[in-house]
């Protein structure tokens, strides 16, 4: 949940601007207007940033970055193989 809020908490202050009212764990990111392509890079490089992890452009799909959930659960995952590797 933690990795879910700190990924929420950015894209509401560096690509919503604070206008965050209706961005839930499951709202499509695309689909709903939040992010575009340019956003998705953003938040690409944001989470490569802040949690250390290498995304693979075979990895950008929407199972993988569709929501918020589906994010932080990729994140967590890349997270723990780094942990493990």
């Amino acid at each position: 949940m933690e990795i879910l809020n700190e990924i929420r908490d950015y894209i509401v202050e560096n690509i919503l601007f604070g206008e965050g009212q209706g961005l839930e764990a499951d709202t499509p990111l695309h689909e709903s207007g939040i992010l575009d392509s340019t956003g998705f890079l953003e938040i690409i490089t944001f989470v490569e940033e802040r949690f250390g992890i290498e995304i693979a452009d075979s990895e950008v799909v929407p199972e993988n970055l569709g929501t918020l959930r589906r994010l932080s659960d990729f994140v967590a995952r890349k997270t723990a193989e780094r942990v493990t590797a």
